[in-house]
């Protein structure tokens, strides 16, 4: 008689949780359940800035379909909320009363947002205010999109990538757009103040104000009140800011949960060892992260620690990318605070900031604003730990030369998000074919234009993402 397949079964349907479902797919050993709280096929979350921007329809953030779910033998339950996990007798119940048996339970809940401290955002029946929109969603993105008018005037909360993302997108619809930051400069998580300044200097120019070092701190009829007494009249307020680990599930279950739920090197629970957890939820060494190519790397870990191979996860590699219309900005780890030596070229005048942290002669941590022509390049050289010799960090920060450029070799990354190279990609007929083999383009997607160009065969500068 044959063996049972070991049921495994995925709360969340988001980007992390539809990854590890592809890695998974095909392997009759496996039974694969995924439960997706929200009514949509799993989409491109980072995306959703260039939905309400117009550039991208709502079909195309899909990532992968209910149809191709069923057929690669994936159990996509949409409209699936999980109300508790039942670890005694290895069961997920949803909200209908629906009780899910597992062998094993990966958490990939995501992350959930959280309201500012600002007065006059919640009603007193505890609806938002008319003005006031939240934007993590697909759900959100169309409210926001169906409200917008050109001429109005928007204050965006928050100076993050979303904020930045979202406040791009608002521009370019038309709308006379502010960006309110509590922090000292833009980008504070990632970036140190010379690039923020030039983030911030680029936003101006394209028309969109910047305050930094002021708070919201009351929503008023005359307008947004800051901290220092200023108001900035609006007609709409979107709240980027603020946001964490989606862990409630995970705490009443009694598994141990610090800022994230606590995993190990396998990406499994410190507390129980069927349940892992992966994305936004996860917290490994003490950290979360809330990027795309983090959580990716995360999930193939965990697809082979599934299926009974030998995988680690390290938690080394951190790539961020700002997806906006006019900027263009790349992280790579921890610039901000990772030890070395720090080599930095910023040109405020033609928008541009590049910073590298080299220790041991390696790049570490790198952060580049404005000019991501080498950035394919760096992130190359990061990943691989390459030892670099005592005049190339600042050779990589200077501009490209005038000559007609080189063809990137087939070893060079394209795609930081799902770590693809641009043999990869060659390989491939079409853009459609390399997008549903490598899933390139479908991260933060600011590889999508190399991308088309290696697959039709053109010349291709050393400008990947």
């Amino acid at each position: 008689m044959p063996e049972r397949p070991q049921r495994i079964v995925v709360v969340g349907g988001g980007m992390a949780a539809i990854r590890l479902a592809e890695h998974l797919a095909g392997d009759d050993r496996l039974a694969v359940t995924v439960l997706a709280d929200e009514p949509h096929a799993p989409y491109n979350r980072i995306l959703l800035s260039a939905v309400l921007e117009g550039t991208h329809s709502a079909d195309a953030l899909t990532l992968r379909s209910e149809e191709w779910c069923a057929s690669n033998g994936i159990d996509l339950r949409l409209g699936a909320r999980v109300l508790e996990i039942d670890r005694d007798t290895r069961e997920v119940v949803l909200v209908d009363g629906q009780r899910v048996a597992f062998d094993r339970l990966v958490l990939a809940c995501g992350s959930i947002p959280t309201l500012p401290p600002i007065r006059g955002l919640v009603r007193r029946d505890g609806s938002l205010h008319p003005k006031v929109h939240a934007f993590r969603s697909l759900a959100d993105c169309r409210r926001l999109e169906a409200a917008v008018r050109p001429g109005q005037r928007a204050v965006v909360v928050g100076g993050g990538l979303l904020g930045l993302q979202v406040a791009r997108a608002l521009g370019v619809r038309g709308l006379l757009t502010e960006v309110v930051e509590g922090a000292d400069h833009l980008l504070a998580s990632q970036v140190g103040p010379g690039a923020g300044g030039v983030l911030a200097r680029d936003l101006r120019r394209l028309g969109t104000e910047v305050y930094t070092g002021a708070r919201a701190v009351r929503l008023t009829d005359d307008g947004l009140q800051l901290d220092n007494g200023y108001v900035l009249p609006t007609d709409l307020v979107v709240l980027t800011a603020g946001g964490r680990p989606s862990t409630a599930l995970a705490r009443r279950a009694g598994l141990m949960v610090r800022r994230g739920v606590v995993v190990d090197h396998t990406l499994t629970s410190v507390t129980d060892d069927r349940v892992h957890a992966i994305g936004d939820c996860a917290e490994h060494r003490r950290r979360t992260t809330g990027f795309v190519a983090p959580a990716w790397e995360q999930a193939e870990v965990l697809a082979r620690v599934l299926r009974g191979e030998e995988a680690s996860y390290d938690g080394s590699r951190s790539v961020a990318r700002l997806r906006a219309t006019g900027l263009e900005v790349a992280v790579l780890g921890d610039p901000e605070r990772a030890a070395g030596e720090v080599v930095e070229v910023t040109n405020p005048l033609t928008g541009s900031h590049r910073r590298l942290v080299v220790h041991g002669g390696r790049i570490v941590a790198a952060a580049l604003v404005g000019d991501l022509s080498r950035v394919g390049l760096i992130t190359q050289l990061y990943d691989r730990g390459t030892l670099l010799g005592p005049d190339e960090p600042g050779q990589l920060l200077l501009p490209e030369a005038p000559d007609a450029p080189a063809p990137l070799p087939d070893e060079a990354e394209v795609c930081a998000c799902a770590g693809v190279t641009a043999g990869e990609v060659r390989a491939c007929g079409s853009v459609g074919e390399c997008v549903d083999r490598t899933r390139a383009t479908t991260g933060c997607g600011g590889c999508a234009d190399v991308v088309r160009r290696l697959v039709e065969g053109s010349p291709t500068p050393v400008a990947v993402g």
